[in-house]
């Protein structure tokens, strides 16, 4: 099977091979990448390859960048896109907005995990506003530098089939 594989990334070129066969590297970044019972949990927001929950930003857009960049990204503590909400009744939670007509407001809780969404009469909401509180979670994981690197390499893999390794050291 891997013979036929071979063949068809020569005549397919290198992307259909690295979609085929992510590097070692890739791989490891993908189970931390998708580690439920990780504080990271990157794919309980996040989607690449049609495997997650795709709430917030589509990570492909950062897939270009230095490894630099997307490690400042990753260890942001706040977002543009998280809220504040709060509720007339009292309740308060991490949203990220999701939807808005007239008639019903839409945000992602990000205090469940996965993400719960949830639907309001606009009258129901005191308050969105710039969050103050919620940090993205691998801000605060404690992932290390070789961890940070396979994220990368599969991030890198998943969104435009990069087979190059990312060297631990760019991500200090």
């Amino acid at each position: 099977m891997r013979a036929i594989w071979v063949v068809v990334a020569m005549v397919s070129g290198p992307a259909l091979a690295a979609a085929a066969e992510p590097p070692a590297q890739a791989v490891r970044g993908q189970a931390i990448f998708f580690d439920e019972k990780a504080a990271a949990q990157c794919g309980g927001c996040h989607a690449l390859k049609g495997k997650g929950t795709a709430v917030g930003p589509d990570l492909s857009r950062l897939a270009r960048l230095s490894p630099g960049a997307i490690v400042m990204a990753i260890r942001a503590t706040s977002t543009e896109y998280v809220q504040t909400v709060t509720l007339k009744s009292g309740g308060e939670f991490p949203g990220m907005p999701a939807a808005k007509d007239e008639t019903s407001v839409q945000f992602y809780d990000l205090s469940a995990k996965p993400p719960v969404l949830r639907k309001f009469d606009p009258k129901e909401v005191s308050s969105a506003k710039e969050n103050s509180k919620w940090k993205h979670p691998p801000s605060t994981a404690g992932l290390s530098a070789e961890q940070l690197a396979d994220v990368i390499a599969y991030i890198k893999w998943a969104s435009y089939g990069d087979t190059k390794a990312v060297n631990p050291a760019d991500t200090r």
